[in-house]
Order: C-alpha cells, then structure tokens, then sequence
C-alpha cells in the first residue's frame, strides 16, 4: 500500500436514523466478540485514554478495507451458531451512526489505517456520501485490530456493554445444547440474547435466555438493526431450552410461578403446556413434592395433612396441568404424585392397627357385640364374611380423602370398622351394613347394585325392627 491514503465509498443506501452511539459501539463489539470466538484469542479490551478517546480493540487478524465491501462475511455464515454478527452490515451502519453524531473514529490494524468522513460521490462531485480513508498501516506488525472512537460518552459504552450477556452479570442457572436459562435481574425485564447479544426484551417471562443454537426462522428474523424481534421467532428455542432443563433450580422458579395462575400473575413461559408439565416432572424426580389444584387442597381432608407430615413439599397447579398427570411419568419413570396417586401409594404401604375385643372398652365391647346380631338380619349371604375386627386406623378413601370408617377387604374376606365408630350403637350399626352390602353385592359405591342391594338390606332391618317392636 503506497502512502497516499486512498478513498473508499460506503455505498451506504439507508441510514438508520434511530439507531443511538450505544448501537453503533454495539456492533463494533459484538464484531471484536466474533473475532475473538473465532480466533479462540483472548477477549477484546475496552479502555479510555489520556486524551478521553475510547479504545475498543480485539487480538484477531486485523480488520482490512475488504471486509467493508461485503454485506455478509462467508465465515460467519458458516460459523453462524457461534457469532453474533454478519459484518459488513453492522459495520457500515455504525460508521454511518458515528457520522450522524458527529463522533470520530479511527481503526487501526496491521492490514492499514482507516479514517471515516463524506466526500464527493465518484461522478458525482455534488453528492457527498461517507468514504473510508484507508492509508499504510502505522504498525504492520500489530496484532488485531483498534477501534478509537473520539466523542463517545462514558454513558454509550455502558448502555452497548448492557446488551451483551458476558458483561450484565446475570447469573446463569442451567446451560443446555440449545441455550442457557438466565437469572431475570430484579425491576428489569426478561432478556432474549442469541449468542450473547440482545435481540429482545419480554416483560413477563419468568427468566431470561441466551439462545446458543438458533433456529433458520430465528436468524432469519434477526433484522438490520437486531432489535426488537418478534417473540414468534424464537418462541420455539426458548420451549426447546426450558425442555432441556434438568436441574431442580429452573424447575422450582417454574412450579412455584405455576401458584400464581389464579392470582393473575403467572408468567408467560407457564401458559406453555409442555414447559409447566416438564417442570412438574423435574420437581417429582428430584424433590419429595405432591402436586395439587386449589380444589384438592379445600376438599383433600385429612390426606393434605398426612402429605405435609410425611415432608411433602405442596405446589399448587391449574386443572387443565393437573389432569394430564395421569398420562406422564417423571425421568424416573415414577408417576407423578397427585392427591390420587399419594392416597393409593398410601393405602398400598398401609397396615392395620387391629385391637382385639378385649382390648376395647366396656362400652365399645357392648356395642361390638351386636355384630352377630346385625349379620344375621342380612341373611345367608353374608357368609362370605369370615371376619369382623376393629382398626385403630383405615386406609384413605377416594371421595373425601380422609379415612374410612370401614371397609370390605374380599381378599381376606373380613370387614374392617374403624375404632371410633364404636362410640354408639347408631354409627356402628350403619358402618357394618354399609360394609355387610359391599360384602354381599361384591360392587362398589355409587353403583346402582350397591343401591339396589343397600335398599334390600334397609327394608331387612327395617322388617326386623318391626317385627321386634310389634310383639
């Protein structure tokens, strides 16, 4: 290169008249940023010198005038996954904003210097558009290239740095192949980076992400300016990322935002299906949680209460999660633990606490021996009955969750009353029939056999009474 400096048109069409100096600092760094990711060279430096000019300079190969041609660099493109920019066009609409606001820049590298400013169009000597001064390098043998901006504010370089992941502090919780899930800084909004660049802001998503893999509508959606994207184009990464999640601590900000359904305040992220369901089952691999709707904790009786002694952690889900437990199974292969599946898991550990009839009181004794009494009035049938004993506690049932105060076991062919029931002669009574009618129909409750039998065995007592009472 001879020591003339020679003049090089920008071809710049349109300027971006919106775009601030924080913008045009930012595409000079996500550019060193790629230079660095692709040159596994250490990070670039950002400094002021003595003369107030800031410095951004990256240990790359050096920038040349042939990369303001380009529109798009072929390296980036074909490294897409891992740089942020394409170039030549973050490049050129930076020097165009510098000129707008009247900031000086100066890019040094070993390949030649290069100075912005308008010049007459070539042909066109009227027309002044914004040329590049390229000139013989000052150091042929430095290393990488520096950018020094003259009249950028202390201010623009921390508003450019704030739209960079590796700059904000934001604390990474989980790190997936698609991307990372990202702490969302209190009273800012959630943050959409791709490969450490912020592409958009989302005012109520639970966290914020970093997409490491975007897709081909995503990086087609990445406009000129980078801004603003629509959540539609990355919608599908940020699914895929939280799906990737495995750790406990992505799951519990997720399920526990899940509580927030019925006051109105849930995060965008839950209103997905999938993402809610893969919370839960996280959280039911990892944690010794029960999962419940806010019907299950008005109506769950004493079942709720032997959850939280057993140490069960409550999270509170909507109707429409809850009744697709029954069709998944947690990465244990376990089924998720809802009030139905904790109450069958309960009955199926359960052991009888039986008391033998002397061990009753007098009072319970004398109630307890009207059973023979009771059977008799059923009739024939209730010989399949080979036992009746006394339980200081029942298994659950399935209507209000609290224990039965009998059961028919057919297995064994025994029916089990509940202590208490022992207090009076009425309760007793009414408990065993109930019981004696299960024994005799072999059908279950709200049947209409059981029905039809329980009315049978109504009108027997009923007669008996009578009988009694008439001689």
């Amino acid at each position: 290169m001879s020591g003339e400096a020679r003049l090089f048109d920008l071809n710049i069409e349109k300027v971006l008249e919106h775009w601030s100096v924080a913008y045009a600092v930012r595409e000079i760094l996500a550019n060193a940023l790629d230079e660095q990711v692709l040159t596994k060279t250490q990070p670039p430096e950002i400094f002021k010198d003595d003369q107030g000019k800031w410095h951004l300079r990256d240990f790359g190969r050096g920038l040349k005038y042939e990369h303001l041609t380009q529109n798009e660099n072929k390296e980036k493109l074909k490294n897409k996954d891992i740089v942020i920019g394409k170039f030549g066009f973050g490049l050129k609409d930076a020097f165009a904003t510098f000129d707008r606001h009247k900031v000086k820049i100066s890019i040094f590298s070993k390949h030649g210097d290069i100075t912005v400013a308008k010049a007459g169009k070539h042909g066109f000597s009227d027309v002044a558009t914004l040329h590049a001064y390229i000139s013989a390098p000052s150091d042929k043998a430095f290393i990488g290239t520096d950018f020094v901006m003259d009249g950028v504010k202390d201010t623009d370089i921390e508003t450019a740095k704030s739209y960079f992941l590796q700059f904000s502090e934001e604390e990474v919780l989980e790190t997936t192949s698609k991307g990372s899930v990202i702490r969302r800084q209190p009273r800012l909004k959630g943050r959409i980076y791709v490969n450490g660049l912020c592409i958009a802001e989302e005012d109520n998503f639970l966290f914020s992400y970093n997409v490491t893999s975007p897709s081909a509508k995503l990086r087609k959606a990445l406009n000129r300016e980078r801004t603003n994207v629509g959540r539609s184009a990355y919608t599908d990464r940020v699914k895929s990322i939280l799906l990737a999640c495995s750790s406990s601590s992505v799951a519990d900000d997720l399920a526990n935002d899940l509580q927030n359904f019925q006051r109105g305040t849930m995060h965008d992220e839950l209103d997905w299906t999938d993402v809610a369901l893969h919370a839960c089952k996280i959280l039911n691999s990892t944690d010794n949680v029960i999962f419940l709707t806010s019907e299950d904790l008005r109506t769950g009786g004493s079942l709720v209460s032997h959850a939280e002694d057993d140490g069960k952690r409550i999270i509170i889900v909507p109707e429409d999660i809850a009744a697709k437990f029954g069709r998944i199974r947690d990465f244990e292969g376990n089924p998720i633990i809802d009030l139905g599946e904790y109450r069958n898991q309960w009955n199926d550990s359960f052991q009888f606490n039986f008391i033998e009839p002397e061990a009753l009181s007098k009072k319970e004794q004398a109630v307890f021996a009207y059973r023979d009494r009771l059977v008799k009035v059923v009739g024939r049938n209730a010989k399949r009955v080979k036992a009746i004993k006394i339980s200081e506690t029942m298994r659950m049932n399935s209507y209000d969750h609290n224990q039965a105060l009998g059961l028919w076991d057919p297995a064994r062919e025994m029916i089990v009353i509940r202590r208490d029931q022992l207090a009076t002669l009425h309760d007793f009574a009414g408990t065993l029939l109930h019981e004696l009618c299960h024994a005799t129909t072999g059908t279950d409750d709200e049947s209409l056999e059981f029905e039809h039998g329980l009315t049978v065995l109504l009108g027997k007592v009923a007669g008996e009474m009578l009988s009694v009472s008439g001689k």
